[in-house]
């Protein structure tokens, strides 16, 4: 999606150890006016797609899973980081962190990922794969079906697109971040 590959270009910056920042446009301050154009986009790839629900995981997945429900005027439900105690009937799943290096537990209630639900998974980054693999552990045990994955941003040198493309999984991503070698930001096109 070329003006969010010029907006990565323009306002992104990268630190060591493949970290790409995008915090003042997509996961702290945000810009509506792509967050829109990123969703419609959505849309239109997974347009042939069977969906009746959208999952992503908290926090920055939630922004644009709510674009994208909006649109496809379907409920949109986001894996919680920690267990409410006012959470009943949940399914629960571990995800390591790439960004903050630990492992924590996200869970989401049977109440709202239900058995036979057809689920779109929008998220911000796909790295290594880690909130994914989460995510299918979760809608597997729901009884549901992964229908496709959106990411905004895929570091494509973490392998983790290679990883849900090889298994079958429908993944769509906006931007391919092909390296981040030297702090160059560089854009598969």
């Amino acid at each position: 999606m070329k003006a969010l590959k010029e907006r990565i270009l323009q306002d992104g910056k990268c630190f060591e150890g493949g970290i790409l920042k995008v915090d003042n446009f997509i996961n702290h301050q945000m810009d509506p006016i792509l967050m829109k154009s990123m969703a419609v986009e959505f849309v239109r790839r997974f347009a042939s797609t069977k969906i009746n629900k959208v999952l992503t995981i908290e926090a920055s997945g939630i922004a644009p899973a709510i674009m994208v429900g909006y649109l496809l005027e379907l409920p949109v439900v986001f894996a919680k980081k920690k267990k409410p105690s006012t959470m009943e009937n949940m399914l629960t799943t571990t995800v390591y962190s790439f960004t903050k290096d630990r492992s924590y537990d996200v869970c989401v209630s049977r109440d709202y990922l239900c058995e036979g639900d057809k689920v779109l998974f929008i998220d911000d980054f796909l790295a290594n794969g880690n909130a994914a693999k989460g995510i299918i552990d979760l809608v597997q045990q729901a009884g549901a079906e992964l229908v496709g994955m959106g990411f905004l941003i895929e570091k494509s040198f973490q392998h983790g697109g290679d990883f849900l493309r090889e298994r079958g999984i429908h993944v769509e991503s906006l931007a391919i971040i092909e390296s981040l070698d030297n702090c160059e930001i560089k854009i598969k096109e």
